[in-house]
């Protein structure tokens, strides 16, 4: 085991001693006296390195400075491997607003997406690679600029808020839209070169998570849905980076107010031009989307097929109205002429009727005279007017039917005697009738 032999030149002081006595006292205290130290841990691990290799404390601390950044960067070659641009090491710390944070930190192919841990494995590496002591011990010349950058966009990247106030603004994370010679050179390149666009654009949204471009096979209610999303876009986008600031030796309360809300009522006009640019972008993506113009004329076609079975059902519904009138037209003639026919026929009958009841009556009235005015020998006047008056009264007494039966049984019948008998008999029905009254008829009776 090393030991290392010092001297301590420093002499114990006696318990007495105070600081009113004489300095020069101390001289005549004790002799020097030897002591041995050994060391331990990492510190003897770097003492064996450095008597091995021969290397002073200096020269060991530069190698060992180097073998950490390269070991970092083995490490890390997977994620943050990105050069360093000279011309952003060259960049003043008081300018880091201006600055690139991701960029700084290696994380320009992550960006927004940059998780903490990948931010902080940068940090290690960005540290371990320019912290100006490390630089010092390499050799190598470079002020503490660019590491201060590092720092402030440690600090802002680290800080949700502050983080997510650069992203509003981070220029590095926008996609450009395509033009649109671009997009129709291939059937494809719209959801290719599109879909990226808002892609970006969709890390601004509240409502996660962003319905997507989709492809030629999207459904309507897809393509629906995502228009509507991006017209009723809620964007949690602010502009509070952008802000001017106030000199720091300022202490003037209304020059800060007066700033304050000149940075407000630049931050609202921001938000406006934003929601804007953004409302403009989706209108020029639906007016270039093909899958629209498919969607408008597959429903002119089921409108124009719609209108169609419309009017074929209008034109069959009249068709089917004027038959039905047509058929009640025809059915109200037939009804009608059945009904004239009827009432033709009726008055014929009735006419017939009233004829064969005149003649009937004739025929009764004529066989009065054949009976002798039912007289034996010669009817004088009084008895031709009596038995005249109850034939009459027994004519009307009776019935259409009733005067053609009486008719037919007198209808060439001359025998007096005979035809008086039919007299009485029709003068007894209607009597058991009750149409008659006995006796009212006395020349029949």
């Amino acid at each position: 085991m090393a030991t290392i032999q010092l001297s301590a030149t420093l002499p114990s002081l006696p318990t007495d001693w105070t600081a009113e006595k004489d300095f020069k006292s101390i001289s005549r205290v004790t002799q020097p006296t030897a002591r041995s130290l050994e060391p331990v841990g990492p510190h003897f691990l770097a003492h064996a390195r450095r008597k091995r290799h021969h290397r002073t404390f200096s020269e060991d601390e530069r190698i060992q400075a180097e073998s950490s950044v390269k070991k970092t960067e083995d490490e890390d070659a997977g994620e943050i491997s990105e050069d360093e641009d000279p011309v952003m090491l060259q960049r003043e710390a008081k300018d880091w607003k201006h600055q690139d944070h991701y960029a700084v930190m290696g994380l320009s192919k992550y960006r927004w997406r940059a998780t903490e841990e990948q931010i902080k494995r940068a940090h290690r590496k960005k540290v371990l690679r320019h912290h100006p002591d490390k630089k010092a011990a390499s050799g190598k010349e470079e002020g503490d600029q660019f590491f201060k950058c590092i720092q402030r966009a440690n600090d802002i990247l680290m800080d949700p808020v502050k983080r997510r106030q650069f992203d509003s603004v981070d220029e590095g994370a926008e996609k450009e839209p395509p033009a649109k010679k671009d997009v129709s050179k291939k059937p494809g390149n719209f959801y290719k070169l599109w879909g990226p666009v808002f892609e970006a654009e969709g890390r601004f949204s509240k409502r996660q998570p962003v319905p997507q471009l989709g492809n030629d096979k999207s459904t309507r209610e897809e393509v629906e849905q995502f228009y509507n999303f991006w017209f009723d876009f809620d964007s949690w986008r602010s502009f509070e980076y952008l802000d001017e600031e106030v000199p720091d030796d300022s202490a003037d309360r209304a020059q800060l107010r007066h700033q304050e809300r000149k940075n407000n009522n630049a931050r609202k006009k921001r938000k406006v031009e934003d929601t804007t640019r953004l409302r403009q972008l989706v209108e020029s993506v639906m007016a270039q989307d093909d899958r629209i113009r498919k969607f408008k004329q597959e429903a002119s076609k089921q409108k124009n097929a719609k209108k169609n079975e419309r009017e074929a059902a209008e034109k069959a519904a009249k068709e089917e109205a004027q038959r039905k009138k047509e058929e009640d037209e025809r059915l109200a003639k037939e009804k009608a002429e059945a009904e004239k026919a009827t009432k033709e026929e009726g008055k014929k009958a009735k006419e017939a009727a009233k004829n064969a009841a005149k003649k009937n009556k004739r025929t009764i009235r004529g066989a009065v005279k054949e009976a002798g005015y039912f007289v034996d020998g010669n009817a004088g006047p009084k008895e031709i007017d009596a038995a005249l008056n109850d034939v009459d009264a027994l004519i009307a007494k009776m019935e259409n039917e009733e005067l053609g039966v009486v008719a037919s049984k007198l209808q060439g019948n001359s025998d007096k005697a005979a035809i008086k008998g039919v007299f009485q008999e029709q003068v007894t029905s209607l009597v058991a009738a009750g149409k008659v009254k006995e006796g009212e008829l006395k020349s029949l009776s």
